[in-house]
């Protein structure tokens, strides 16, 4: 894919790995990375549209970027955990989940999809959960991450629709990647299973593998590191 391909949270295990393969894979005109941690006009806090704005207008000065992986996610910050109960449900962590993984990936897509080519294979796509699938659901708890991550989906889904009309072979999906060793994991890597907790880097290999495989029919689905499709 040519063009510019554009990684949102690079400072992160998963971002981070993402940007380096994408970079040695050496398939775009020029990779950029884009943090909350970065300096300069490499900054981008999903909670501040002017500073994604911003970061969409200085990738609109270069190559049009065919891939945009936003690589971010919030399941505990600070003293707050994912909720085991409903009694442990505050409206305001509530909110700051919602406004990381779901409206911030939702301000990407408003002002970086705009700047995607109208024709040929563009993907745009963010990390998800598959604790964030409805379906899926039968153990509850996590009450935020997951509600959060589900309308994360839902907004894959409408974007999709939306972007179809735009260009014919866009790609808009979700992905999740396993259990992936970084802060975000860490404190419950102890219930995963051999074999099963990836390091950064082989998960931005696989989530690469998937994204090749894709075609303008996957898009507004999730699907996991494996390449199987995730229910909504």
């Amino acid at each position: 894919m040519a063009g510019a391909a554009v990684v949102i949270g690079a400072s992160g295990g998963i971002g981070a790995a993402f940007a380096e393969a994408l970079v040695d894979e050496g398939a775009f005109d020029i990779v950029h990375g884009f943090s909350r941690s970065a300096s300069g006009d490499r900054h981008l806090d999903l909670t501040d549209e002017s500073s994604v704005a911003a970061a969409a207008t200085l990738v609109a000065n270069g190559p049009a970027p065919t891939l945009v992986f936003i690589a971010t996610g919030l399941l505990h910050e600070g003293d707050h955990a994912p909720e085991k109960a409903l009694g442990d449900l505050e409206p305001a962590w509530l909110a700051r989940q919602f406004a990381i993984n779901t409206i911030g990936p939702a301000l990407v897509a408003k002002h970086f999809l705009p700047l995607t080519p109208k024709t040929g294979r563009t993907v745009f796509a963010a990390l998800t959960a598959r604790v964030g699938s409805i379906a899926d659901n039968r153990l509850g708890g996590w009450y935020g991450y997951r509600a959060s991550k589900a309308a994360l989906n839902m907004m894959i889904r409408t974007l999709a629709i939306e972007e179809r009309r735009r260009n014919s072979s866009s790609i808009v999906v979700g992905l999740h990647p396993g259990t992936v060793d970084t802060a975000l994991s860490r404190p419950f890597q102890g219930n995963v299973t051999p074999g099963n907790l990836f390091a950064p880097d082989r998960a931005a290999v696989q989530l690469l593998d998937v994204i090749d495989g894709l075609r303008a029919p996957d898009s507004g689905k999730v699907f996991a590191w494996d390449g199987a499709e995730v229910p909504a």
